[in-house]
C-alpha cells in the first residue's frame, strides 16, 4: 500500500483472498438511478443549485468532499427532517439501475463477489437495498460505507469512516489491500461522481456511469486526469464487458483500448 492509510473508525469485512475477480461499486447514482443524498439535499435540504456549486468546488479542489457532503446532510437535518423520515423518503423514491439484478445474479453464480463501497450511510443503503432486491440479497451484499449517529433529540449526523481524510470515506482503502496479496484478483470498480475520485485510479478496470442529467463528474475527472475507463449507461451494458474479461475472451488492455 502506498502512503499511510487514514485511520478507519469503522470495521472492514475480510477481503476475498481466494477470488480471481471482485466487483466493487459505488451505490448512489451507480447501482441506483440517482443519488439518494443528492435527492435528500435537493428536496429536503438547501437545494440543487447550492449542491452543484459544492460538487464543482470539490472537482476543482477548492473544497474537500467530506466538508461539502457534511454541509449537504446538515442542511437536511437543520430543516427538521429526522433520519427515519429520510429513510422512508428514500425507500419510496429511489429506484434500482435496470440491469443491476441480472448483473448481480450473474456475478453470484460465477463466484464474483459484489461489494458496495459508498460515501453514504450504511443504514440508509440497507433500508433501500432491502426494498429493491429483497432482504436475502440485501443481507448478503457486503457494504463498506459511512455510518450515522442519531441523537436523543432526533438530530442526526454522518459518522465518517475516515474523518481525517478529505474524502470522509477514502474508497481506495477498500481496493488497496487486494494489491498486497500474492495472487491479487482482477478488480472492477463502478462509479459516477465526486465521491469516487479516491478510488478511480486504483481499479484494474474502471466503469464510469453516463447520466442523462449531465452530472457526469467522475467522467470529467477521469478525462482531465487521463485515467482510462469504460463508460456505461446501465449494468446491462457493463455485464457483457465483465463477462468477456472473466471468461478470458478479452484482456483488460483490449477492453480499455
Amino acid at each position: 500500500m502506498t502512503g499511510p492509510a487514514p485511520e478507519s473508525t469503522l470495521p472492514y469485512p475480510p477481503i476475498h483472498k481466494d477470488k480471481k475477480f471482485v466487483v466493487l461499486s459505488d451505490w448512489d447514482g451507480t447501482i441506483t438511478t440517482f443519488d439518494s443524498n443528492d435527492h435528500l439535499t435537493d428536496n429536503l435540504g438547501y437545494g440543487k443549485v447550492k449542491r452543484r456549486e459544492g460538487n464543482m468546488s470539490v472537482l476543482s479542489g477548492k473544497e474537500t468532499f467530506r466538508d461539502s457532503f457534511r454541509g449537504m446532510l446538515e442542511s437536511v437535518n437543520e430543516n427538521g427532517h429526522t433520519f427515519e423520515q429520510c429513510k422512508e423518503t428514500l425507500r419510496r423514491d429511489i429506484k434500482l439501475d435496470s440491469g443491476f439484478k441480472e448483473f448481480y445474479a450473474w456475478c453470484k453464480s460465477n463466484d464474483v463477489p459484489v461489494i458496495i463501497v459508498s460515501s453514504g450511510m450504511a443504514p440508509l443503503i440497507r433500508a433501500v437495498l432491502s426494498n429493491l432486491v429483497g432482504d436475502e440479497a440485501a443481507n448478503e451484499i457486503e457494504i463498506i460505507a459511512n455510518d450515522v449517529a442519531v441523537h436523543p433529540d432526533g438530530k442526526w449526523e454522518i459518522k465518517f469512516r475516515h474523518p481525517s481524510s478529505g474524502f470522509g470515506h477514502d474508497k481506495s482503502q477498500a481496493i488497496l489491500p487486494y494489491r498486497d496479496l500474492a495472487d491479487p484478483p482482477t478488480l472492477f470498480f463502478f462509479g459516477d461522481g465526486v465521491s469516487d475520485i479516491s478510488a478511480a485510479k486504483h481499479a484494474d478496470l474502471l466503469f464510469v456511469k453516463q447520466k442523462d442529467d449531465g452530472e457526469n463528474d467522475l467522467a470529467a475527472y477521469c478525462t482531465r486526469e487521463g485515467i482510462k475507463h469504460v463508460l456505461f449507461k446501465d449494468f446491462s451494458n457493463a455485464l457483457p464487458v465483465v463477462q468477456s474479461v472473466v471468461q478470458g475472451k478479452k484482456t483488460l488492455a483490449e477492453v480499455l483500448a
